[in-house]
């Protein structure tokens, strides 16, 4: 597939994922405080589904690893906002297996390829492991913000989401630096900005 089409895919899903935090950060400050709109979560669920394909078609384990794990914790807020019924079943299903099909159906000569995926000639073992380990605590900020969720069956995004985003979005900004990739440098870069300001929005509101 060409360079330009797989880019395509991947800064159509960085703009969702900003589009995503532009709205609820607007949302916020017309609030004065942090505020979890019900696009947030259905913008999320299908800029997650896009990233996951530039993933796969760039040959990225790092950034199909970080999709996967939060790819259901959207699915999972959408049905604690009572979005996701609204959903068309046929939707629904979709968006519940096509992620796993795509993993179960990777296949080159018939059968799947993991050495591909952990062999890229681009990205060096450390590469590899930094990426990794970024896209495991800017995932975990979903893990805890699911937990944090579930315990006050609301939809909200506490303090340690903020954080956890600011270091992981960190960490994968260096990543996508010496990979060279423009869709994660973009991405991050704006969402630092949206994240330390959440993260302001909370104290102001706990002091």
């Amino acid at each position: 597939m060409k360079d330009w089409i797989i880019y395509s895919i991947g800064f159509l899903a960085q703009i969702l994922f900003s589009s995503r935090l532009i709205i609820q950060w607007i949302t916020s400050e017309k609030q004065r405080k942090v505020i979890t709109p019900k696009t947030f979560w259905t913008l999320s669920l299908i800029a997650s589904f896009l990233l996951f394909i530039y993933g796969y078609l760039r040959l990225d384990f790092a950034i199909m690893l970080g999709q996967s794990l939060t790819y259901f914790i959207y699915i999972r807020n959408l049905q604690l906002q009572g979005q996701w019924q609204k959903f068309p079943k046929i939707i629904q299903y979709l968006l519940f297996v096509a992620p796993i099909l795509i993993v179960v159906f990777y296949y080159n000569n018939n059968k799947i390829d993991v050495d591909l995926l952990f062999s890229n000639a681009d990205i060096p073992f450390w590469l590899l492991i930094l990426g990794i380990v970024a896209q495991i605590i800017f995932t975990l900020r979903f893990v805890y913000q699911w937990i944090h969720s579930e315990r006050h069956k609301e939809s909200t995004l506490p303090m340690g989401f903020w954080v956890l985003s600011l270091i992981g979005a960190g960490l994968i900004l260096i990543y996508a630096i010496i990979r060279k990739d423009p869709v994660l440098f973009v991405g991050h870069l704006f969402g630092l900005v949206i994240y330390a300001r959440n993260a302001y929005l909370i104290r102001q509101t706990n002091d």
